[in-house]
C-alpha cells in the first residue's frame, strides 16, 4: 500500500474516532505566572496552557547565547565550551521521484562535542538535507557556566511538591521538526529563541491516531516506548501528514490545540498529551524543556 493510500485510510479512521471540537484552536493563555492560577487552569483540569512573553523574567540564555534577527549563536561566548559532549541527533534526507511518496528520512543519534555543532550551524541553511540538532541535552550535564544561564523559574521549583525529574534544551537550525509524540510526565516548555508551532491533541485522540496508524502498517508498537522508527521511514511520514498537512481530518472537525511560541514564551504540556513540534521562522530555535512531577502541591519558600 502507498504512503498516499495509508495517510487516506489514517485520515478516514482518526476522523471518524475524534470528537467534533474546533481544529487547532489556540491553547489558552494564562494571566499569571501564580501558583494557583496554573493549578486552576491548566494542572488539576490537565488541560495545556501558555504564558505569553514578560510572564516569567527573560533567562539569561536568552541575551547571552544568542544575537541578531533571525536569530544566531553568539560564537564568542558557545565556542569556550567547545569541547562540552551533548547529546546530537543528525537526519538526512533522501529525495524520491515516485508520486504522491514523501522523502525518507535517515536518522541517527549520538554523543559528540559542541563544537561540531557548532560548525555546522555556521553555514546551515533549509536548502541543506544533512542536518544536526541537539534533543534533550541535561542541563545538569552542561558546563556550571552554562547551567546559570539557564535557572529555572520559580513556578517550575515550587511545582510538583519541588520535584523536577529533568530539564533539558533543544538546539537547532530552522525548519526542524519533531514527531507526534506524548510524554509520560508534564512539561513546562520555554522558548528561548527563534519561533515553533506546537500542535496538541487530548491523549484518546492521539491514541486513536497512534492505534490506526500501527493497522495500517501492520505494526503492533507501543505508544509508551518510541524507538527510531518515530523518526525516520513512513511513521514519521504519516504522522506528519496527519498532523500538519491532512486537510481532509481538519474539515472533518479533527479536534486539536496549537500555540505558537516566540522567544520569551512558554508552554504547559500535561501528562500524556500528544504532541508534535515546528519550526516557523528563520536562524536558529533554542527551548528548554523541564519535566515536573505528576502531583503538584504549594511549596512555601
Amino acid at each position: 500500500m502507498t504512503s498516499f493510500r495509508l495517510a487516506s485510510r489514517i485520515g478516514r479512521s482518526c476522523a471518524r474516532a475524534a470528537s467534533t471540537a474546533t481544529t487547532w484552536r489556540p491553547v489558552t493563555a494564562l494571566r499569571d505566572d501564580s501558583l494557583e492560577t496554573f493549578q486552576r487552569h491548566a494542572f488539576d483540569c490537565h488541560m495545556p496552557a501558555q504564558w505569553h512573553k514578560g510572564s516569567f523574567p527573560d533567562l539569561p540564555a536568552v541575551y547571552k547565547w544568542f544575537c541578531n534577527i533571525p536569530p544566531s549563536f553568539n560564537y564568542a561566548y558557545l565556542d569556550q565550551f567547545g569541547d562540552t559532549l551533548v547529546p546530537l541527533e543528525f537526519t538526512r534526507g533522501h529525495s524520491t521521484s515516485t508520486p504522491n511518496k514523501r522523502a525518507q528520512v535517515e536518522f541517527h543519534r549520538g554523543e559528540a562535542p559542541l563544537r561540531i555543532f557548532l560548525e555546522w550551524t555556521r553555514f546551515a541553511s533549509p536548502e541543506i538535507s544533512d542536518r544536526f540538532y541537539i534533543a534533550q541535552a541535561p542541563i545538569s550535564k552542561l558546563p556550571l557556566e552554562l547551567q546559570d544561564d539557564l535557572p529555572l523559574p520559580e513556578l517550575v521549583t515550587k511545582a510538583g511538591k519541588g520535584d523536577v525529574y529533568d530539564s533539558s534544551i533543544w538546539l537547532g537550525v530552522s525548519p526542524t521538526y519533531t514527531p507526534l509524540h506524548q510524554d509520560p510526565n508534564p512539561n513546562i516548555y520555554f522558548q528561548l529563541a527563534g519561533q515553533k508551532t506546537v500542535r496538541l491533541v487530548a491523549p484518546p485522540t492521539g491514541d486513536a491516531i497512534f492505534r490506526n496508524l500501527q493497522v495500517a502498517l501492520g505494526e503492533s508498537r507501543s505508544a509508551h516506548f518510541r524507538g527510531v522508527e518515530m523518526m525516520e521511514g513512513q511513521e514519521r511520514s504519516l504522522l506528519e501528514a496527519e498532523i500538519w498537512s491532512n486537510t481532509e481530518n481538519r474539515d472533518s472537525g479533527f479536534p486539536g490545540l496549537e500555540a505558537v511560541l516566540g522567544a520569551g514564551d512558554s508552554l504547559f504540556i500535561p501528562q500524556g498529551w500528544w504532541h508534535s513540534v515546528k519550526s516557523t521562522t528563520e536562524g536558529i530555535t533554542a527551548s528548554v524543556g523541564s519535566t515536573i512531577s505528576s502531583i503538584i502541591s504549594f511549596v512555601s519558600n
